[in-house]
């Protein structure tokens, strides 16, 4: 019969035929928890009655929410995650590496036809390399640390087809952003979004991991890129490549297709306060920021950094304007900073933070006041997410966000030169 990626993923997994819509208790090929959600999902297991994890060489632990402590409960519970990893078994990676999503996949942690959970909802962006990935509830991540497995409802598939060729300035962040308006918050409720065409095709896989990163932004259980010789290369030295058809049988059948085409698509903003809310960038050009986010899971790697750094050049940030730029992980700063694109931020006015998530979720450092506004590359703007309840959040590409700070406006990238 005829599969979707998704079903047939599923089906290996489970040793049988399996469609969209069928309940199947499926065995996972990892979980990840962070200091954020850990506490609660190892409380869980505890419950359950839980003694040994199912596989210690399966979990994936590191903090980054919270890093490093910036209070005492956020000091006691990862004092206890430290604890919990030593007792089992588990390798912590605790705050040294960066941010979980981008970790997870740069240590070669996921494989193509990997189902893998998170107890994070970006955990979506393990997709990227042609894995079915997606985030679970604390109780649900109880209950595979102990039984290594979960129930799942195998998701229907939308098929996001994208062709063209992008505009200078316009990318991956863009396109997402722009499919997100498009299917809506809530119109992937439940199914994966499956990027594919000759667009997705020639992404790297920083733009796939973004793209992916965001499905969740639609309700999507999941996002995914069939694997093909760019997955291949990404994991040749850091994880594993297996040699079969991953991919959609052309008579697949799905909830939707969509088609879109880049070639005049250009830079996208999501406004205040929700990720569907987007509009062209000229739309809202001139609106005044008071800090501008460069960094986190979805924008946070070096492509996005020398995105940044190139419309910069050898001008300086706005004095109006805060600007903190986050690498995503270790791997990623050490890039930046052997590029030079570390001193270069910080000569022009930024602040560069050590990898974490900084201000994404609205509880570390990095927050907004009433009143202010916040033009970030993350992948939230919901009410009081990157602090006051009275704040405004935007979100855009690396490329707008790094033309932002240097005017202290919302600016289209494409006009700094």
């Amino acid at each position: 019969m005829a599969g979707t990626i998704t079903e047939k993923i599923f089906s290996a997994r489970c040793g049988k035929e399996v469609t969209a819509g069928e309940v199947v208790m499926a065995p996972i090929s990892g979980a990840m928890i962070h200091d954020i959600t850990g506490p609660l999902a190892i409380e869980k297991f505890y419950e359950m009655g839980g003694e040994k994890v199912f596989d210690p060489a399966k979990i994936i632990m590191l903090f980054d929410h919270q890093v490093p402590a910036d209070s005492l409960n956020a000091a006691e519970n990862q004092k206890n995650m430290r604890i919990f990893a030593k007792e089992q078994g588990i390798y912590n990676y605790d705050i040294k590496e960066g941010v979980c999503h981008q970790v997870t996949l740069e240590k070669g942690r996921v494989s193509p036809g990997d189902i893998v959970i998170g107890s994070d909802s970006h955990t979506c962006m393990y997709g990227a390399v042609g894995a079915f990935a997606t985030g679970v509830g604390s109780t649900d991540m109880g209950f595979a640390l102990r039984y290594g497995c979960l129930y799942f409802r195998v998701p229907e598939s939308i098929r996001a087809h994208v062709t063209g060729r992008f505009q200078e300035r316009v990318g991956a962040k863009d396109l997402i952003l722009n499919i997100i308006k498009d299917i809506t918050v809530d119109g992937a409720t439940y199914k994966t979004v499956e990027f594919t065409g000759d667009t997705i095709e020639s992404l790297n896989m920083a733009g796939r991991m973004t793209c992916c990163n965001m499905a969740i932004e639609m309700g999507g259980k999941a996002g995914i890129v069939p694997p093909d010789q760019v997955t291949k290369e990404y994991l040749s030295g850091r994880g594993t490549w297996r040699e079969e058809n991953l991919a959609s049988d052309p008579d697949a059948v799905y909830a939707s297709w969509r088609d879109y085409d880049v070639s005049d698509l250009v830079p996208q903003v999501a406004v205040p306060h929700n990720v569907d809310q987007v509009v062209d960038v000229t739309e809202i050009a001139g609106t005044h920021v008071d800090q501008v986010f460069i960094g986190s899971c979805t924008n946070g790697r070096f492509e996005d950094l020398k995105e940044a750094a190139l419309v910069l050049g050898d001008r300086k940030f706005s004095d109006d304007v805060r600007v903190l730029v986050i690498p995503a992980s270790k791997t990623e700063y050490l890039k930046a900073l052997r590029a030079g694109l570390i001193e270069q931020f910080v000569q022009a006015g930024a602040l560069v933070e050590a990898p974490c998530c900084g201000p994404c979720m609205g509880g570390s450092f990095g927050l907004i006041a009433s009143g202010e506004v916040s033009f970030s590359t993350s992948n939230r703007n919901f009410r009081g997410r990157q602090g006051s309840t009275e704040g405004k959040v935007y979100l855009g590409s690396a490329a707008t966000a790094a033309a932002t700070a240097i005017r202290g406006e919302i600016t289209d990238p494409r006009e700094v030169r």
